[in-house]
């Protein structure tokens, strides 16, 4: 084999100078190639389309990142940036007719009230309204939110305000008043009404109201009156740049009104990041918290000259005794009930009730009574009731309570009676109020206090234990008008109750003494204990009386109950005929017992001397005006000489 042969058996190299003459370009795209210029321009171009294909698709690229960050972008705007609705203001202040007004009261806007219109009707009334340019409040906005003395009889259309020296009376469509006994005009007229709905002047209300308004009826914005009627501590802060205040907390919430830099506005609530605010010109919204400045605590106040209901004080601790007269025979016995007392200031007979539906009084007074108790130092405070008499039901009272002349009528035949048989005092006992029948009740209250002024009286009231179910005795108002008010502090359980139990522990006095201190003075109140005890029988229900009663609360109670009210001495003398002994029962601080027999237990709760002197010792620690005994004839002999020692 030669030696070319032999180069031409190496794997990969045969041939290979053929191959390089017949392909000469392979060398041509060599750097340094010695081959003819022109077979460079193809490369060149070939380069540039590639850049040109890698810049096109960096461009596509940044394109496509800038569309995803731009809707990126606007998702994000349309979920946390601000938005620019205005709010609906007709519909955010809930105006409906023309001559509707925005009322906005101590940074409130008093939205629409079914429960104002008198008559059960289902329309709600607007807070306010423009009648010839004039400004009007609806009745029920003034009476619960600015002014409760104000009182609007639908019966009779008659407006009244109470001052302690009688009324101001009003009547529909008028511009004169009479101002208890002088007339009066205005040059507006003073009270328009729609249906047996009523509307106040808003001057006439601040004539006779601590209170400032402010009107606004800028043709942009609904026309709307701003009240304030609350005075002493408020917060207060001013606009850092200029804003918008919301509906509510949060940049999508409707815009309400745009506020300046520096703009005062009230701080309502503190909810974090916003801020519940009350414009000057009547806008309640939020805006953000950063958006506020120098918030500080301000004292606002007004110059205002409030009436002032001058009271009797008898200067001593009172110690009355109620005295349950049935009849006139029971008068005669007067000089014996009263023999067996010791210490007594005062004693109320139960002598005057309601006859009717129209206003006329039923009468057991009697001189004779009240000599021979003055002749024994004792002042006579007559009853007037609201029960056992000719009427017996919440509707019934309600009838007489909401018409002025009915209740004229009954203050001028108590008054007249009282006169002529020369008492010293009304004690008013109305237990059948329900709470519509409310403000015609404190109303009368008011009205008998004016006349009982008048006439040297003594004027007290008598009370449940405050609880949020009968509120509408508003006995913080009797406290301004009344000379004493009485809290029973008894009845804590009755015949009517669904289970046994005290008719006063002492946690029940307690509470009540308690709450009633919120709203009466201590120099005024008077805590009414018993001298009666209810003996308890309780058998379990068969299960036809739970059958009966499925669905009520009465079904809640496995045991049937009665009970039956004694006098102190005849209760002790039950449980010792039972031959069972008592125990002390220091939660209700009473003496108790309990026994089978007749098929079922007996239970009873003892008001004694001990259970009363724990009473006593709450009314004296809360410095009372004193203490009055439900009633005259059920106490044991002892209980006086123990009374003396707390009340004097």
């Amino acid at each position: 084999m030669d030696e070319r042969e032999r180069k031409g058996s190496i794997p990969g190299r045969a041939g290979a100078d053929g191959a390089r003459r017949r392909h000469p370009g392979r060398n041509a795209q060599r750097p340094g190639n010695n081959s003819p210029g022109g077979n460079r321009r193809p490369v060149k171009r070939s380069i540039r389309a590639r850049r040109r294909r890698r810049n096109t698709a960096i461009r596509w690229l940044i394109l496509i990142i800038l569309i995803i960050g731009a809707i990126g972008g606007f998702v994000i705007w349309r979920k946390y940036g601000p938005s620019n609705e205005r709010a609906d203001l007709n519909q955010y202040y809930e105006l409906e007719a023309e001559n509707d007004i925005a009322v906005v009261v101590n940074n409130e806007v008093v939205r629409n009230n079914a429960s104002s219109a008198e008559g059960g009707t289902e329309e709600s009334p607007a807070p306010g309204k423009i009648y010839d340019g004039q400004y009007y409040i609806e009745y029920s906005v003034v009476h619960d939110r600015i002014n409760k003395r104000f009182y609007w009889d639908p019966n009779e259309n008659l407006l009244l305000y109470t001052l302690p020296g009688g009324s101001v009376s009003v009547e529909v469509g008028s511009k004169e008043y009479t101002d208890i006994t002088e007339k009066k005009s205005e040059d507006y007229v003073i009270l328009k009404t729609e249906g047996r709905t009523a509307y106040i002047a808003l001057p006439f209300i601040q004539a006779y109201t601590n209170m400032e308004y402010a009107v606004y009826d800028d043709p942009a914005d609904p026309s709307r009156a701003v009240i304030t009627s609350e005075w002493g501590e408020t917060q207060t802060a001013s606009i850092k740049r200029d804003t918008q205040v919301r509906y509510q907390g949060g940049v999508k919430s409707p815009i309400l009104t745009d506020v300046k830099k520096s703009d005062k506005v009230t701080v309502l609530e503190d909810e974090d990041d916003w801020m519940k605010v009350g414009t000057e010109d009547g806008f309640i919204g939020y805006v953000r918290t950063g958006d506020l400045r120098d918030i500080v605590t301000e004292t606002i106040s007004r110059e205002f000259e409030e009436p002032v209901y001058t009271n009797i004080s008898k200067g001593y601790t009172i110690n009355m005794a109620w005295h349950n007269v049935s009849n006139s025979d029971a008068n005669s016995y007067v000089l014996e009930t009263i023999a067996g007392t010791k210490g007594l200031t005062t004693i109320a007979p139960t002598w005057f009730s309601l006859a009717d539906t129209e206003g006329n009084v039923s009468s057991l007074a009697d001189a004779s009574y009240v000599n021979y108790a003055h002749q024994s130092n004792i002042e006579v405070w007559a009853v007037l009731r609201d029960f056992h008499g000719g009427i017996s039901s919440y509707d019934e009272t309600y009838e007489v309570l909401s018409y002025t002349s009915k209740r004229t009528k009954v203050i001028n035949q108590v008054i007249a009676e009282a006169l002529q048989s020369g008492v010293d005092g009304i004690n008013l006992d109305f237990e059948l109020i329900s709470a519509d029948c409310g403000e015609h009740y404190i109303q009368f209250v008011r009205e008998l206090s004016v006349k009982c002024r008048q006439n040297g009286l003594v004027f007290s009231i008598d009370n449940y234990v405050p609880r949020p179910y009968n509120s509408h005795y508003d006995i913080e108002e009797q406290g301004a008008v009344a000379d004493y008010v009485i809290i029973m502090g008894y009845d804590e359980h009755t015949d009517g109750s669904y289970q046994a139990g005290s008719v006063a522990s002492v946690g029940y006095l307690e509470d009540g003494i308690t709450e009633a201190l919120k709203m009466v003075p201590a120099e005024k109140l008077v805590a009414g204990i018993p001298f009666y005890t209810r003996l308890w029988f309780e058998t379990p229900k068969t299960e036809d009386e739970l059958a009966e009663e499925a669905g009520t609360e009465a079904a809640s109670y496995p045991n049937k109950v009665t009970s039956y009210a004694y006098g102190m001495d005849e209760a002790e003398d039950i449980v010792s005929a039972a031959g069972v002994q008592t125990e002390w029962n220091d939660t209700t601080k009473q003496n108790y017992a309990q026994w089978e027999a007749d098929g079922g237990v007996y239970k009873i709760w003892l008001e004694d001397s001990r259970s009363l002197e724990e009473k006593l010792k709450v009314i004296k620690a809360n410095g009372l005006a004193g203490v009055a005994e439900w009633s005259l004839g059920m106490e044991s002999s002892g209980v006086w000489d123990l009374i003396l020692q707390y009340v004097n």
